[in-house]
């Protein structure tokens, strides 16, 4: 998609610009959710290798006890080390997305007041399981993230991620081979699963892919400045408890 589309044109007269700049919308905020090791570290990167160029980003991630994710994204080098902030839950991963989100909001307001003004924050969530989803006061739109080496069943177990999510990702599918599933099979899975709601097969290996997950963010941006994109909630998540799951996230999932 064209530059041109993502930014306006300056107005010749200079009050009219800085009119119409005083009411640019605010940043994009695009929440990344999906289970421990699906490679949600891997797809923030991804991103912004892909659109740091012509987009002005920040990336907020969360972890429960430690700020590993922020510190494989800074060590990639894929943005200014401090556009990259850590958010610590000390909890299970869902809670500081969507049933208190002062702390992942505080961070994004921060990145937005200190580096402004931004087109794109990436709010990575802490590894939970397939019922994470962003609050709508956090996040405009999320993506869930799964992978192949989860399994080819992985789409008909549904969940509000992976039904209602923006966009569902199937990531890792250079390993499908070696896992035995059948990638087109697992697509048409999660496309009935989620009516008609896109889902992109993904490889960081594969430049087809990776092109087609830059313009999908960049339609929606294009979708948010214009003011028709709506942020949707994919739904409550049922009643969960940790106290014997053992599959917490304490460190990066970038495979």
């Amino acid at each position: 998609m064209p530059d041109q589309h993502l930014d306006p044109a300056p107005a010749p007269h200079t009050h009219q610009h800085t009119h119409q700049h005083t009411h640019r919308p605010r940043a994009l905020r695009l929440g990344v959710a999906g289970p421990v090791g699906t490679g949600k570290s891997s797809i923030l990167a991804t991103l912004c290798r892909e659109l740091a160029g012509e987009l002005a980003m920040a990336v907020v991630t969360n972890d429960i006890y430690t700020d590993e994710d922020a510190r494989f994204l800074r060590s990639a080098g894929v943005l200014p080390t401090e556009r990259i902030r850590a958010v610590e839950t000390g909890a299970c991963p869902h809670t500081a997305i969507r049933d208190d989100v002062s702390a992942n909001l505080d961070a994004v307001e921060d990145l937005e007041e200190a580096y402004g003004p931004l087109d794109l924050v990436l709010v990575e969530s802490g590894g939970d399981n397939l019922t994470a989803t962003f609050s709508p006061a956090l996040a405009d739109a999320q993506l869930f993230c799964i992978d192949v080496a989860g399994g080819g069943d992985v789409a008909r177990k549904g969940g509000p991620g992976i039904t209602g999510a923006d966009l569902l990702i199937i990531n890792k599918t250079d390993l499908a081979p070696h896992v035995e599933v059948d990638v087109a099979a697992m697509v048409a899975d999660a496309s009935h699963a989620r009516d008609g709601l896109p889902v992109l097969a993904l490889s960081k290996h594969d430049p087809v892919s990776v092109a087609e997950l830059a313009d999908w963010v960049r339609e929606l941006l294009v979708r948010h400045r214009s003011g028709t994109h709506v942020p949707t909630d994919p739904g409550p998540m049922a009643p969960h408890s940790h106290d014997h799951d053992h599959s917490h996230d304490h460190g990066h999932d970038g495979s």
